[in-house]
């Protein structure tokens, strides 16, 4: 860590332990914010987080979609950022350089096949990554995503072929699809260690006086507190059901909305549109309102309020 102090000054209580990953708190950054640059993730390293999730990386390059790509919601954000991304090439480097801050590093990659996973996994592994997650639904990428989920045999495929090259555990990140907690438990069973739940869901904004969607892409991704209603039932269902290790996703921007996900089954969570919105600053807010949730509570570690919700 740091300084050799835990981030935020995190209290023992806090500490997390999941496949791959010993945290000092359960908060850390969403792929996609400030994960795809070492200047990025100093500042995520100064902000607290407790592990450095990077930005989602595909073989080749990909230079994104037309402006705009994203547009601020009172309830959220909406974005169609197109996986840009410098490609494989870059990413040994980025793990490495991530690596440098001390923090356990969360290596994101999204591929459509087996061969592609094989590559991406086995590189982000061999250049030092703690854990490596696999973006297996992007709403608005064009020739992947959810349509990747919808069949489950090609997603366990894909995430089979990771899992099968990476020294790094491999954890399964999903958006929403019918019948969810089936295909979680098929991802858990084709080798993720774990999963995270969950991503955008798929949405578009139409200017009414232009009758023009507003996205350069028309068509993205919807984050922040619309979703996480959405975020909280599908961990509760999800663990409810396979008792898998979950990294919580989906509108967290204050110490009760990761609670929410704690008790409904998720280990840590990760916060994307709350730091843009509120400021790095976020990151060390929530982590001290659990501290003081637990202490009220009369929880004496964070794993005794994992799940709670299932037991009530």
């Amino acid at each position: 860590m740091p300084g050799g102090s835990p981030p935020c000054g995190a209290s023992p209580g806090l500490r997390v332990e999941l496949p791959g990953l010993s945290l000092a708190h359960p908060v850390m950054n969403a792929s996609g914010v400030l994960g795809s640059s070492v200047d990025g993730l100093k500042r995520l390293a100064a902000a607290g987080v407790s592990a450095l999730v990077l930005k989602s990386f595909t073989l080749e390059p990909r230079s994104g979609y037309p402006t705009p790509i994203a547009v601020p919601l009172p309830y959220g954000m909406l974005n169609a950022v197109g996986l840009s991304n410098p490609g494989l090439e870059k990413l040994p480097s980025l793990v490495r350089n991530a690596k440098a801050f001390g923090l356990p590093v969360v290596a994101s990659i999204a591929a459509s096949t087996p061969a592609e996973a094989e590559k991406l996994a086995a590189a982000a592994s061999e250049a030092g990554a703690d854990a490596i997650e696999l973006n297996l639904s992007c709403p608005h990428a064009k020739g992947r995503g959810l349509v990747l989920l919808w069949d489950r045999k090609a997603a366990a495929e894909v995430v089979n072929a990771a899992a099968s090259v990476s020294r790094a555990p491999v954890y399964a990140k999903l958006g929403l699809v019918d019948n969810l907690v089936e295909t979680a438990s098929k991802m858990l069973e084709a080798g993720a260690a774990g999963l995270v739940l969950i991503n955008t869901l798929p949405a578009m904004m139409i200017d009414v006086y232009s009758a023009y969607p507003v996205l350069g892409n028309r068509v993205g991704g919807l984050s922040g507190p619309a979703i996480h209603p959405v975020a909280v039932r599908a961990v509760y269902e999800v663990y409810g059901e396979t008792g898998a290790p979950i990294i919580g996703v989906g509108g967290v921007e204050d110490w009760s909305s990761a609670a929410e996900l704690i008790l409904a089954g998720a280990r840590a969570v990760q916060v994307g549109t709350g730091i843009v919105r509120h400021g790095e600053e976020v990151v060390c807010e929530i982590v001290k309102g659990l501290e003081r949730w637990l202490n009220i509570r009369g929880y004496e570690s964070l794993e005794d309020a994992v799940g709670a919700a299932q037991r009530a």
